[in-house]
């Protein structure tokens, strides 16, 4: 398949534009997944540790952009378990 993109790119220059935000659009895709899989809310093993979420800080920031909320300020409402 990689041959057969690197053919048609010499016969066609134009499509060179189009396999480079094509592979840069597949390495984003695919960084963002792996960002969601290691985040604090996802549990891969239940055994050792079944709610991770619990031991986050209140002022930890888990949104990628958080435009109205400054977790500085922010007070810990709730009972520790």
């Amino acid at each position: 398949m990689i041959r057969t993109m690197l053919q048609h790119a010499k016969k066609h220059p134009g499509l060179i534009p189009q396999f480079c935000f094509l592979l840069l659009g597949m390495t984003g895709a695919s960084l963002y997944l792996v960002r969601l899989a290691r985040g604090p809310h996802v549990t891969w093993n239940k055994t050792s540790n079944p709610e991770p979420w619990n031991k986050l800080d209140p002022t930890y920031q888990y949104k990628l952009v958080a435009v109205t909320t400054d977790y500085k300020s922010l007070k810990k409402e709730g009972p520790d378990f």
